[in-house]
């Protein structure tokens, strides 16, 4: 059994649309998918749909918020993708990513990079709503700013950086809510490795369920020691690729067996 469990689609800022998705990670061998798109769970019907017998979608999404003044993403899995709650939220959500691409599109053009909002849609199918900074980030390399959106991000996008602006987030107490609200579970998605212990400890006591130790660019002895923290707090194990398209490697070439996430499969029926 072939696992990912943090894939994006276009109902965030994922290159293939839900549908597309699914059918691709049949194709790379994947058995077991979940669709984690930022701050929506718009995708996960089409996604659901196109599966079929072929892949088991888990439905899910990733929930921006804010902690001591830093960004951290708490992962849904197994949310009701229709839940009143989650809806309302992401209406807010898609409300409060508009204003602030809108905020960092005035301080490019400031900044004498000529850019518009109709560029960054451009960049967006017509039916997302959730626009981020990898929107931004392809309108510039659209317009020949800069030769790619790793370049985006270190000249102007990236936290610190002269265009960034900072996004009003929710708590990860109000995120943890949400998601059991919607009858999910919440884990903390691509936790640091220093200081892991503390902030888990602190995560774990607003009710947090598990954490995501397994991913890209996270050697096997520190996910081995992530999943061993997480265990002594009594949170399970998760992991994914993060994957958005093409630029973070070939789908499926990381990937998950079950052993590494029994209560996730368990969960599943799997």
């Amino acid at each position: 059994m072939r696992i990912d469990l943090h894939l994006h689609s276009t109902a965030s800022d994922g290159s293939l649309d839900p549908a597309g998705l699914v059918r691709a990670a049949a194709a790379a061998g994947l058995d077991v998918v979940a669709l984690a798109d930022h701050d929506t769970t718009a995708g996960v019907p089409a996604a659901v749909e196109a599966a079929g017998d072929a892949v088991r979608v888990i439905p899910a999404l990733e929930v921006s918020t804010s902690d001591m003044g830093a960004e951290l993403h708490i992962l849904g899995y197994f949310v009701d993708p229709t839940h009143a709650a989650l809806l309302e939220y992401a209406r807010s959500a898609a409300r409060r990513r508009e204003e602030r691409v809108r905020a960092m599109v005035e301080r490019l053009n400031g900044l004498g990079v000529p850019v518009s909002m109709e560029d960054v849609l451009a960049e967006a199918p017509p039916r997302t709503r959730m626009l981020g900074r990898p929107h931004i980030a392809r309108a510039l390399v659209r317009r020949g700013h800069v030769g790619s959106i790793a370049e985006a991000f270190e000249r102007y996008l990236g936290d610190g950086r002269p265009a960034f602006e900072p996004m009003d987030l929710i708590t990860p107490a109000h995120a943890i809510e949400l998601i059991h609200l919607a009858g999910g579970l919440a884990v903390w998605a691509h936790p640091p490795l220093d200081g892991f212990e503390a902030q888990a400890r602190r995560l774990a006591a607003l009710g947090l369920d598990g954490v995501e130790c397994f991913r890209p660019r996270v050697a096997a002895e520190d996910a081995r020691r992530l999943r061993t923290l997480a265990a002594s707090l009594d949170l399970f194990a998760s992991g994914g690729s993060d994957w958005h398209g093409d630029a973070d490697g070939p789908l499926g070439a990381f990937h998950l067996v079950r052993e590494q996430v029994p209560e996730l499969m368990e969960r599943a029926g799997l």
